[in-house]
């Protein structure tokens, strides 16, 4: 109805223009059974979303690429929105465990199942569903850039079946946090998985941010799980401080980074809280759960309302919703005095 309102004024507005600029009376009808062919087809297109909503109930898919804290709080946001909307739904929830080629075998069952709308909850699990179709609506989160990682043609205007939201974490102020909390600290290491091209987008950040602030860096990456224990143990000799980004594998194996970096007296600064709590001293970052909430809420425009979600815009958490989040207790075990952050 407000769309129909908003065209309804522009009519009278168009005709109006119009009538000023001394149009003559043909252009006049003209203009007026343009708009009123918009109007139609606007309202066509609302109600036609409207009846196929009513009373039916949404099959919907979820791929998340592996259990970690960050992901499992953006899963339970999208589902808080839907539950919040009030729609009829029932969910396939699929997890590939850290496995991309698992991916690729969930991504095409997803699919065949002919689901209204899929769920993608990290870049690999997006990049395997939106190669297996151009057709089922599919919704990312905690994807750090959708157009990087070539799953939309803009983060702006997607133009395909592809959008969601972006888990860009405030980079460059998480490494002045480092910066605070370890003044004397000269060398950072920056810790991701290769596999994840959203954490080499996010590395590269980190790059550019401890050039800025006169750090020295070095790169250190895994390929796999498997990895990570022994490329910390070869990091904690050759820097002070580890910077560990939004990495899906780092994060899911944060405690093996922690056990033995603490254990070295090497602090690791984090890209999200769940990452801290595992151990690592503290981050400047995004709630996921209001990330994934957020994508809910695009779930439900799609569904319900028949928003064209080649048009959706990547969707992003301002600075203002970001925290700053420290663990006391690996505080203490380094010998770092997080008061620091108070006197600001």
């Amino acid at each position: 109805m407000k769309k129909l309102l908003a065209m309804s004024m522009a009519m009278v507005m168009t005709m109006g223009l119009l009538a000023g600029c001394g149009s003559s009376s043909e252009s006049k009808e003209n203009a007026e059974a343009a708009v009123e062919t918009e109007v139609a087809a606007e309202a066509s297109a609302e109600t036609e979303a409207a009846v196929a909503a009513e009373g039916k109930t949404f099959k919907i898919g979820v791929i998340q690429l592996v259990e970690h804290a960050a992901l499992d709080q953006a899963n339970k946001g999208f589902i808080a929105a839907l539950d919040e909307a009030g729609i009829s739904y029932t969910v396939d929830q699929q997890n590939a465990q850290g496995d991309q080629s698992a991916c690729q075998t969930i991504a095409e069952k997803l699919v065949n199942d002919q689901n209204d709308l899929i769920l993608a909850i990290a870049t690999p699990a997006a990049q395997a569903v939106a190669g297996a179709t151009t057709e089922i609506p599919i919704l990312v989160t905690a994807v750090t850039d959708p157009a990087d990682a070539g799953l939309v043609e803009s983060n702006e205007v997607p133009g395909g079946n592809v959008s969601g939201t972006s888990d860009l974490t405030p980079v460059k102020e998480q490494i002045d946090l480092l910066k605070k909390l370890l003044p004397d600290a000269k060398k950072v290491g920056i810790l991701y998985c290769s596999a994840e091209s959203n954490s080499e987008f996010q590395a590269n950040m980190a790059i550019e941010a401890c050039k800025a602030a006169d750090l020295e860096y070095e790169v250190f990456t895994v390929s796999s799980s498997n990895e990570i224990q022994s490329v910390v143990e070869s990091m904690t000799s050759k820097v002070d401080v580890i910077y560990a980004p939004t990495d899906n594998t780092i994060a899911a194996g944060m405690a093996t980074v922690t056990m033995v970096a603490n254990e070295k007296g090497i602090p690791t600064i984090c890209g999200e809280e769940g990452m801290v709590d595992a151990g690592g001293l503290a981050t400047y970052g995004i709630d996921y759960y209001q990330l994934g909430y957020m994508a809910g809420k695009q779930a439900v425009e799609i569904l319900v309302n028949g928003a064209d979600i080649s048009q959706m815009p990547i969707g992003y958490l301002s600075a203002e919703e970001c925290t700053l989040k420290t663990n006391a207790e690996t505080a203490e075990m380094l010998g770092v005095d997080v008061s620091v952050l108070d006197e600001e």
